[in-house]
């Protein structure tokens, strides 16, 4: 069986969650991505909203038994030793659609081919075959180093637990309810001074609101501190609850920065600045608040984006005043508030 060489790696990963401008919510996943020749394998497969089959909220003993599938220790769970590497972020159904691939062992090596789109059963690589993907052969060492590695209890999982403080209780009320409805807890307070150390380690994010003074913020550093916890704070840019989700699926996100599709975002004098590392659909959602506070958002941007940085003009009614643009891809959020 021929095939060139290519690295494996894992990495985490995220299938950002939010408040869509529609209404609809879209859950957050964090799982582990395939990293092959130092590039998540995801991204070779266009514009793809899919999480790989271990991610960080299934059981763990479902999740030991998908690592121990990928080591070939049981069988495949499709026909012709086909095994699932992309499924739907939001269930677990095969006929929502699902990347698979023929995993073999050839001697010590580990050999992954025959890449299709599969929505039943069986597989038809001529009408749904990636023909441009693989086959990637991988070192045996290296490939069971990478996956055992998961196997490790004591490994960090990701912290989905969000720690909101602020004066606003009915606006905190109904960001913990919009966060927790994508699956990521939420608690709410107005300091962590008697907050015990192992509470505070649950919490991977603070959000702060707008009306919490300094030395308020001050002194809830110093109580994650003093417990020895490193978490991501964030300070809540206006009281819009979409706005505010996505400024946390931004913190929560722990991919490296090389290794995400949305790498950038400028919003100013009416456009945006957009850089993205692969070819995917990117959606430009823009806040408003008016002199009343009402809240305006509008649709501004939905499109497919070829690798590079790319300027995209903006609706003028959509961004005056004090105004956000936020930019979402599959697995991605960024969050800028308009410069005039």
């Amino acid at each position: 069986m021929s095939a060139e060489y290519a690295t494996f790696g894992l990495a985490p990963a995220m299938r950002a969650g939010g408040v869509l401008a529609n209404g609809d919510y879209q859950i957050h996943r964090d799982f582990v991505d395939f990293i092959v020749d130092g590039r998540p394998l995801l991204f070779q497969l266009s514009d793809l909203d899919a999480v790989s089959p271990l991610a960080s909220d299934v059981p763990p003993a479902i999740f030991t038994a998908q690592v121990r599938s990928l080591l070939l220790e049981a069988d495949a769970p499709l026909p012709g030793g086909r095994y699932v590497v992309y499924g739907c972020p939001e269930c677990e159904d095969l006929g929502c659609g699902a990347v698979t691939a023929v995993i073999d062992r050839d001697g010590d090596d580990f050999v992954w081919r025959d890449f299709a789109w599969q929505t039943d059963e069986h597989a038809d690589l001529e009408r749904n075959g990636y023909h441009g993907i693989g086959p990637f052969r991988f070192h045996g060492a290296e490939y069971r180093a990478a996956l055992t590695s998961l196997l490790d209890t004591s490994a960090d999982t990701p912290r989905r637990r969000v720690l909101l403080i602020g004066a606003r209780v009915a606006l905190l009320a109904k960001l913990a309810a919009a966060l927790r409805t994508i699956g990521i807890g939420a608690d709410i307070t107005r300091d962590a001074h008697d907050v015990p150390a192992d509470e505070l380690r649950a919490y991977g994010a603070v959000a702060f609101g707008r009306a919490i003074t300094e030395e308020e913020r001050a002194a809830v550093r110093h109580s994650f501190e003093r417990a020895g916890v490193d978490v991501v704070y964030v300070d809540g840019l206006a009281p819009i609850v979409p706005l505010l989700v996505a400024q946390i699926e931004n913190a929560l996100d722990r991919s490296p920065l090389e290794r995400r599709r949305l790498t950038r975002l400028v919003a100013a004098d009416g456009e945006a600045g957009v850089e993205v590392t692969s070819p995917c659909r990117v959606r430009l959602t823009a806040y408003r608040l008016d002199r009343l506070y009402r809240i305006h958002t509008h649709e501004v941007f939905d499109g497919i984006l070829e690798p590079g940085r790319h300027r995209i003009a903006l609706d003028a009614r959509a961004v005056k005043g004090e105004s956000f643009v936020v930019a979402r891809t599959s697995g991605s959020v960024l969050v800028e508030a308009m410069a005039h």
